[in-house]
């Protein structure tokens, strides 16, 4: 039979002890577990409360900052407000007087000046200024679409040469060389030249058949301005970083798609200024005309004169030319300012 084996008295008394003193030393560790638990919960609500009642009370006080429209200012930055201001109006002052002067030693000079009353009858007249205005501003009309339909012809044209002379293709190459004896040529000869050229030369080749003057002189305007404007357009796509090519390319854009959509329309935006520049002078061109007797705003102010020997009708033809560029040189002037202050702060041109 088995026999149960039965420790010592003294062995079950210590393991008992033992176990006694194991138990009461994890009562007292959930005692402090718990104490601390206590501790950190308080500690973090109490921060959280007072984390809470202050932002509320930032919030508070920027709403009612916010409603009396008060912000604290230091004197520094008041004391450089002051002198911007003083400065500012020290510079319109200095503006305006230095403006009154100039004016007042030109009047001064032409009152003074023995012929002034005969310069002042045949160039100011009032009296032929209204009596020119009608005819002068009937011929500003076809000076207004002559310039339209260039316009036209010169985008054309000068993309085209633009884009030739900047193709890689040997297939190109006479149309490249083309092109370039063009711009090179064309930008040689001065226009009333080759208004002569044209408005003469091409009317001998049939004699028997009449050609518009007006449609001559905006051959002449066109093939004149297009050698410009094509260098123009030849430095801006130049001027595009290959990156944007090769970026385009890699998302799967062809080379003709790549150009037309991502090369010519940043190379627009950069020569921008230069383009408004171009047009102005083609406004005042256009004016060239009347040597090939198309009846324009200069034709007619000629016809004036020549009838009253007044030159009053040249200051108005001159007085319509300018209001008409007027408006894009303030454009252009802004534009280009635009465009510098973005280069200026860093900004994508």
């Amino acid at each position: 039979m088995t026999r149960a084996i039965e420790l010592p008295t003294q062995t079950r008394q210590g393991n008992q002890v033992r176990h006694s003193e194991h138990h009461s030393a994890l009562n007292h560790l959930e005692e402090l577990h718990d104490e601390l638990h206590n501790e950190l919960h308080n500690e973090l609500h109490n921060e959280l409360s007072s984390t809470v009642d202050s932002t509320a009370n930032s919030a508070a006080k920027s709403t009612v900052n916010k409603k009396n429209n008060t912000h604290t200012v230091s004197q520094v930055e008041l004391e450089r407000q002051a002198y911007r201001r003083k400065q500012r109006n020290k510079s319109i002052a200095t503006s305006l007087i230095s403006t009154v002067i100039l004016v007042a030693v030109v009047v001064v000079a032409l009152h003074n000046s023995p012929g002034w009353p005969r310069v002042k009858e045949t160039f100011f007249s009032p009296e032929y200024f209204m009596k020119s205005l009608p005819a002068i501003g009937q011929g500003l009309l076809l000076n207004l679409r002559i310039l339209g339909f260039a316009v036209v012809g010169v985008a054309v044209l000068a993309t085209g040469l633009a884009l030739l002379r900047t193709s890689k293709s040997p297939v190109l190459f006479p149309l490249r060389v083309l092109a370039s004896t063009y711009t090179t040529l064309m930008r040689g000869i001065p226009m009333i030249v080759l208004l002569y050229l044209i408005g003469f030369g091409i009317p001998g080749l049939n004699p028997t058949h009449r050609i518009d003057p007006a449609l001559l002189g905006t051959i002449a305007v066109v093939i004149d301005y297009a050698a410009y404007v094509s260098e123009v357009l030849r430095a801006g796509v130049n001027d595009v970083h290959p990156s944007q090519r090769a970026s385009a390319r890699s998302i799967g854009l062809s080379a003709s798609q790549t150009t037309w959509l991502v090369v010519i329309p940043q190379a627009i935006r950069k020569v921008t200024p230069a383009l408004m520049n171009d047009f102005i002078s083609m406004q005042k061109d256009v004016g060239l005309i009347s040597v090939l007797g198309a009846v324009d705003a200069v034709r007619a102010a000629q016809i004036s004169v020549a009838s009253t020997y007044n030159f009053t009708p040249y200051v108005v033809a001159s007085l319509m030319f300018i209001l008409m560029s007027v408006p894009f040189i303030l454009f252009s002037d802004w534009y280009s300012e635009r465009l510098r202050k973005r280069e200026l702060s860093g900004g994508t041109v």
